[in-house]
């Protein structure tokens, strides 16, 4: 039954941890309605693995790798790992326009858009510190190819800072002007590094970017 009802990849298993390839368009964790409730890739990796806990997140039209925990003390671990910014994470991205500079940082603060939730927006006032670096990978004709790294992890924060510095995602349906220049979303979780929550050693996995 697994199988029949996703499509991402399982790309390590062990008795602490689960590493995930997320296709765009699936929720990571369960969602409102008895659908999404059903149909996200947490409840499917717990219908196979029943200790499968969530450690984070990505949005649903984001690709790309997960980390589960299994057991409530690797989760712990796991958790702390991250909110400890003890977690490597590398993401590409095609934006629009072409970015003049080769890399850069953006440092702005956002906080939820109430009104229009679950949108964000920048906020220097009320507005929790987001951090993102970002490199140039390539650029075509009208498009920039970056390599994006979340030093914090709001929620939205690399669609957002994108938007903020005015290169927008290509098919972002809440940033982007124009989202239906792209099929999807082009933002891919490619990377993610830490220390395993077991045996304390360094763990990198990678995942090629679909687009």
């Amino acid at each position: 039954m697994l199988a029949a009802v996703s499509t991402f990849t399982l790309i390590h298993v062990d008795d602490a941890l689960l590493i995930v390839d997320k296709p765009a368009g699936l929720l990571s964790v369960p969602g409102r309605g008895e659908f999404y409730s059903q149909h996200n890739l947490a409840s499917f990796l717990q219908a196979q693995w029943p200790d499968t806990l969530i450690v984070h997140r990505l949005d649903m039209a984001t690709s790309g790798l997960m980390v589960f925990a299994r057991g409530i003390e690797n989760q712990r671990r796991l958790s702390l790992a991250f909110e400890k910014r003890r977690v490597a994470k590398r993401y590409e991205a095609v934006v629009e326009g072409l970015m003049t500079e080769d890399r850069g940082d953006v440092d702005a603060s956002l906080i939820i858009d109430w009104p229009n939730r679950p949108r964000q927006i920048v906020d220097p006032v009320a507005g929790r510190h987001a951090l993102t670096r970002w490199q140039v990978l390539a650029r075509g004709e009208d498009t920039t190819r970056v390599a994006l790294e979340p030093v914090t992890g709001r929620s939205h924060q690399l669609r957002v800072h994108l938007q903020h510095i005015g290169h927008p995602i290509r098919g972002d349906e809440f940033y982007a002007p124009e989202p239906l220049r792209a099929p999807r979303l082009l933002l891919h979780a490619q990377r993610l590094a830490f220390a395993h929550p077991a045996s304390g050693q360094a763990v990198d996995f990678e995942s090629p970017c679909p687009f």
